[in-house]
C-alpha cells in the first residue's frame, strides 16, 4: 500500500456465495478497494489487465481456466509492478497450490480462515511481505517438488548445471537457506551479514532467475536440487 491509498483487490472465485462474501468483507473493511469480480480464470486475466489490481484473491479450481493458468498468464502479461496473487484453497497440502506457487503466486490461504486472517494476508502480500512462516511454504513444496525431478540433484545444482550458474556463491547460499524455510533474520544470523544484505542478495537472485515471489524461490531451491528433503536441515 502506498501512503493512505487503499489496496486494490480483484476477487476471482466461481462460487457465488464465497465470492460475494469476500467482496462484502473487503467493501466494509478500511484500506481496501474491490476493483473487480471474476467467475473463472479467463475472466480474472481479462479483469487484471483492465483494472491493474495490487492483489488478486485467486480460487485454485475454476472452470474455463484454473487458478494456476490464470496466475501464469497474468504475471507473464502484466507490466511491472505485477499484482500479488493470493491463492484460496480448501486444504494446504494441495498439489494445485504447489503449481500456483511455482507459477509465481505470493502465497496461499485456506478458505475457512477468519476475516481478520484474510485481511491481514491481503495486506501482507500487498506490501510485499511474507504471508506466513516460510516453513509452511516449505512443507507444501517439499511434499511435491521431488515429483518434478528435483530429488537427488543437490550436487548437480551446486556445480551450476541447473540454471543457478548466474548466481554468486553468496546468492546460492541465501537461496538455499530460503528454501530451507529460514526467515531473513535467521539467514542473516547464519551467514554473519545484515538483514538488509540478505534482502539485497535475494532480490538479485530473484531478478536473475526471473522469479516473482519468495514462495517461487523456495520451489526453485527444491526443483534445482539445491535443497533436498531430509538432507538440508
Amino acid at each position: 500500500m502506498t501512503g493512505s491509498l487503499p489496496l486494490r483487490v480483484l476477487v476471482a472465485d466461481d462460487q457465488y456465495l464465497i465470492r460475494a462474501g469476500l467482496v462484502g468483507l473487503l467493501e466494509v473493511a478500511d484500506g481496501f478497494e474491490v476493483v473487480g469480480e471474476a467467475t473463472d480464470g479467463a475472466e480474472a486475466v481479462e479483469l487484471a489487465a483492465r483494472t491493474r489490481p495490487d492483489v488478486i484473491l485467486m480460487d485454485i479450481r475454476m472452470p474455463r481456466m484454473d487458478g494456476i493458468a490464470a496466475t501464469e498468464r497474468i504475471l507473464a502479461q502484466t507490466p511491472p509492478p505485477a499484482p500479488r496473487v493470493l491463492i484460496l484453497t480448501t486444504f494446504d497440502l494441495d498439489e494445485y497450490v504447489y503449481g500456483a506457487l511455482k507459477a509465481g503466486a505470493s502465497g496461499f490461504l485456506l478458505k475457512d480462515s477468519g476475516p481478520q486472517r484474510l485481511l491481514a494476508a491481503i495486506t501482507a502480500v500487498g506490501s510485499g511481505d511474507a504471508l506466513f512462516a516460510p516453513t509452511v511454504t516449505r512443507r507444501l513444496v517439499e511434499a511435491f517438488a521431488t515429483r518434478s525431478g528435483g530429488e537427488g540433484a543437490g550436487d548437480t545444482a551446486r556445480s551450476g548445471a541447473t540454471g543457478l550458474e548466474a548466481l554468486t556463491g553468496r546468492e546460492i547460499e541465501v537461496l538455499e537457506l530460503v528454501g530451507q524455510g529460514l526467515a531473513n533474520a535467521e539467514i542473516a544470523w547464519r551467514l554473519f551479514i545484515t538483514e538488509g544484505t540478505v534482502k539485497s542478495h535475494l532480490n538479485r537472485t530473484m531478478t536473475k532467475l526471473g522469479l516473482e515471489s519468495r514462495a517461487q524461490a523456495v520451489v526453485t531451491a527444491y526443483e534445482s536440487g539445491l535443497v533436498v528433503p531430509g538432507r538440508n536441515t
